[in-house]
């Protein structure tokens, strides 16, 4: 132990000189090495990647098959008359219309939406009609609501209840009743035979076998007989609408008669529902009580109607009004029967009530039902064809209607007034009618009147 102490003692200076300056320089290197480091470090460029994720809310897309499905409940309305526009299988404010429509008609609640009982009879409503061929027309005849009187027939048969269109036997005169605190009097027409049933044809039937004479002595070969039934051919206009796809649209109007004849045929189906909705609060009155009593209206009238053929349209007006001053009720009264009547004119295919009740309406203060008087005398239903006449009635109407007055046939359909207004042009030329003959003195004639209980 003493020898090995002695020989570290003599170890030379300079090699431990060496090993201290090989420990200095290792930390001064790794001293160095982590400064270098640490300034790569500094001045290495960081680079940051945001990432953002966007999210696409898309709106929720109608399947094919519901699609599908509510272009069969469209073209299935568009067939019955319930307007709901093309069958492109979004329902919106049409078809929502179009399916009130039908369900007030089913006597169901009218909340646009359809239950699933109310879709499946009215879809397969269609299907049954479609598949009838010459039966289904013979049904569409015989009914005065034509393809509307179909889902009517269907629901009395699932009811296990005899269809039937035909017409019920006159009653007799009804006298004024007392109701609640006031008395409600029905003024009862005088006795008329009753007139002879005639069958819808395409065009009038003229009778004329033996020449009859008129005033003066002068020979009348055209005044026999002259009808021409409005309900078949509405009847007739709606098939050929379904065939089409739906109503014709000023966009893509190319006949201009036949545009007129849907708005016709829709403006009817509108005063009927709305007349039958009336009626159903008369109380103490049968439809066909009301009905009977609704003949009155057409002989009233019946120089004011004539004289829509020949005169222009403020001196029907002016005749018409003094008629409604010596009648001596209200305008309250008249109102609301001639809706009433104008309905049972149309149900019942009595163009005489129909234009009477019109023409009160229109004199009474309403002018957006000279539209009808348009269409008569543009189509020559119960009047002479007058398209030229025609145009101021129109334009009376839609007038009203741009300054703000209420439609009352088909209201949700604003583009309706620019489709009218172009056909009427197109059939009358922009003509105005001329006066022919001086004011007939109006005659007092004994009419209907309703209490409506609200």
């Amino acid at each position: 132990m003493a020898v090995v102490a002695a020989s570290l003692v003599v170890t030379p200076a300079h090699r431990a000189a060496a090993d201290a300056g090989d420990v200095a320089a290792g930390v001064l290197l790794g001293v160095i090495g982590s400064a270098a480091v640490n300034s790569a470090n500094k001045t290495k460029k960081k680079t940051y990647t945001s990432t953002k994720t966007k999210t696409v809310y898309k709106k929720p897309s109608i399947s094919s098959a519901q699609r599908a499905q509510n272009r069969e409940v469209q073209t299935s309305l568009n067939y019955f008359g319930f307007p709901a526009g093309t069958p492109d299988g979004v329902v919106g404010r049409n078809t929502r219309s179009a399916i009130s429509q039908y369900q007030a008609h089913m006597g169901y609640p009218p909340t646009g939406q359809l239950t699933e009982y109310e879709r499946t009879f009215l879809v397969s409503g269609y299907h049954r009609s479609i598949a009838g061929g010459a039966t289904t027309a013979q049904m569409i005849a015989a009914s005065p609501m034509g393809t509307r009187g179909l889902l009517k027939t269907y629901q009395q048969e699932a009811a296990g209840i005899a269809p039937t269109f035909a017409t019920a036997a006159p009653v007799a005169p009804v006298v004024p009743q007392q109701q609640g605190a006031r008395n409600t009097v029905i003024v009862v027409a005088p006795k008329q035979e009753a007139p002879a049933a005639v069958a819808p044809v395409e065009e009038p039937i003229i009778e004329a076998a033996v020449p009859a004479f008129g005033a003066g002595g002068l020979p009348n070969f055209m005044g026999a007989s002259e009808s021409v039934s409005l309900a078949s051919h509405c009847n007739k206009v709606s098939l050929l609408t379904n065939t089409n796809g739906g109503f014709t649209t000023e966009a893509v109007m190319t006949d201009a008669n036949f545009a007129m004849n849907e708005q016709f045929c829709l403006a009817r189906t509108y005063a009927i529902a709305h007349g039958e909705e009336l009626a159903s609060k008369v109380q103490g009155f049968t439809k066909e009580q009301i009905a009977q009593q609704c003949e009155a209206f057409g002989p009233a009238l019946k120089d004011q109607i004539a004289g829509m053929s020949l005169k222009p349209q403020s001196e029907v007006l002016q005749e018409v009004g003094a008629f409604v001053l010596q009648s001596g009720m209200s305008p309250a009264q008249l109102s609301g029967t001639a809706r009433i009547c104008l309905s049972v004119g149309y149900r019942t295919d009595n163009m005489d009530v129909a234009l009477a009740s019109a023409l009160m309406l229109n004199a009474l203060g309403e002018p957006v039902y000279g539209e009808l008087m348009g269409h008569h005398l543009s189509q020559g239903f119960g009047a002479a064809k007058r398209p030229d006449l025609a145009l101021a009635w129109y334009e009376g109407s839609l007038d009203a209607i741009a300054k703000g007055a209420t439609p009352v046939f088909a209201p949700g359909q604003p583009e309706r007034s620019g489709l009218i207004r172009k056909a009427a042009y197109q059939l009358g030329g922009g003509a105005d009618g001329a006066a022919l003959a001086d004011p007939t003195a109006p005659k007092p004639v004994s009419l209907p009147t309703f209490s409506v209980e609200n």
